[in-house]
């Protein structure tokens, strides 16, 4: 199963290039059942990597773009009467799907946005008083411009914290460029990307991932560094305890895809900031000391003691 996650990563690669921590990411965020806000300036891939993963595993996918006009039923779905058969019938919105991408969804008003929320929380959503079940493995992936932008509607902290993770993607290096001009120049290769891995076998790999140990000691690590963002000077908001869970997750699944059936410190370290720093609300007055959440993070990481010893069940 960890050659099928290298072969899907490799398949990702073929259209998102230089970026192989981006693919990563989004891969360890897919694995573990969770979502993920693309947010970068316009033209640097954030469309192309959601394609390029929902294309590499050969499920449903759906795309809609978050323009003002779009309403919470364009997404969540809507019923209507068939007098034909006199009754009424429920019609899918665009987020039946494995991979659901909500292109630009800071464009779109916070009534919509809000259509989100059961069905990224509780995978399944209520039209006129009835539930209906999302596909599995489902997956929203929303991208967004930075909010400085004109015309944007910023999410509130409640959606923001259904996010996994909240990730970058920035602009290539030059080689990078030069060898995308070259793949792009005579047609888009995400015409040609073939499926590399079955849902089932994403089934799998999700199971084993939550079979993946955690010594006590890493747990306790993981809620200093999270109490840490609580009690923390710099910040009028902390990480949730959604926000463990969820870096609890990540770290297992950092872990298997790393060849170990057992979680070490490094891997929570690594994870720490691109899953927490969009989950706290910094004191305003920290942004004229050019401090970011990023950057508060990288300092909780150095201010909390890592656990010591042996991690192997």
């Amino acid at each position: 199963m960890r050659e099928r996650i290298k072969h899907l990563m490799d398949n990702m690669g073929k259209v998102i290039v230089g970026k192989d921590d981006v693919i990563e990411l989004i891969t360890l965020a897919f694995m573990c059942n969770g979502h993920v806000l693309i947010e970068d300036v316009p033209g640097t891939g954030k469309t192309t990597l959601a394609l390029a993963l929902a294309k590499s595993i050969g499920g449903q996918f759906n795309r809609i773009s978050c323009t003002p006009d779009v309403m919470p039923s364009d997404i969540t779905g809507f019923t209507m009467y068939n007098p034909k058969h006199e009754r009424f019938e429920y019609h899918e919105g665009a987020i039946m799907a494995n991979i659901f991408l909500a292109d630009e969804i800071n464009r779109t008003p916070p009534k919509t946005q809000s259509g989100l929320l059961e069905a990224m929380e509780e995978h399944h959503v209520t039209v006129d008083g009835k539930h209906y079940d999302l596909p599995d493995p489902f997956m929203v992936i929303a991208t967004q411009n930075p909010v400085e932008y004109l015309g944007t509607y910023p999410l509130p902290e409640a959606q923001m914290d259904r996010f996994i993770i909240k990730m970058h993607i920035g602009y290539p290096d030059l080689e990078e460029e030069l060898l995308i001009m070259e793949r792009f120049k005579d047609d888009h290769p995400l015409k040609d990307l073939q499926p590399v891995i079955s849902l089932e076998e994403v089934h799998e790999i999700q199971q084993a991932i939550l079979s993946v140990t955690m010594d006590p000691s890493i747990q306790r690590y993981i809620l200093s560094l999270v109490r840490e963002t609580r009690e923390s000077k710099q910040t009028l908001l902390g990480v949730s305890p959604r926000g463990s869970l969820f870096l609890s997750r990540m770290a297992k699944a950092k872990a298997y895809f790393s060849g170990r059936d057992y979680v070490i410190p490094d891997d929570v370290k690594n994870l720490f900031v691109p899953v927490c720093a969009h989950r706290m609300m910094i004191k305003p007055e920290m942004k004229y000391e050019n401090q970011s959440s990023e950057d508060i993070l990288e300092q909780i990481l150095k201010k909390v003691n890592v656990p010591a010893g042996e991690f192997i069940a």
